[in-house]
């Protein structure tokens, strides 16, 4: 589905494409476009939901494109990538390991 590196996730990082949609301010097409063209978002088989990488999602919505493949490469601590996950109040370089879910 997508041309990308994927984007490894934590649980915690993780929306469904309503609450993104919510969360963004944009239609769920929206949401799904920018899956399609940005890569921010995995799918375990062709009938599961679409879990949003929430981080990944504020760095589209503010078309920084540097901090997205920062985070793609794993650079999770970069203070251009930082930012993000400091904002939504995540931790990026701490493995929650046992957190609840992000509801769907």
């Amino acid at each position: 589905m997508f041309e990308h590196v994927p984007l490894l996730m934590r649980p915690h990082e993780i929306v469904g494409v309503k609450a993104a949609a919510d969360f963004a301010g944009r239609s769920d097409k929206t949401i799904r476009r920018w899956i399609g063209s940005h890569g921010i978002a995995r799918q375990s088989c062709a009938n599961a939901p679409l879990d949003v990488h929430l981080p990944a999602l504020l760095m589209v919505m503010h078309k920084d494109w540097p901090a997205l493949e920062m985070l793609r490469a794993g650079r999770r601590s970069v203070p251009e990538v930082r930012r993000y996950f400091d904002f939504l109040g995540f931790d990026a370089d701490e493995p929650t390991g046992h957190s609840e879910p992000s509801s769907r």
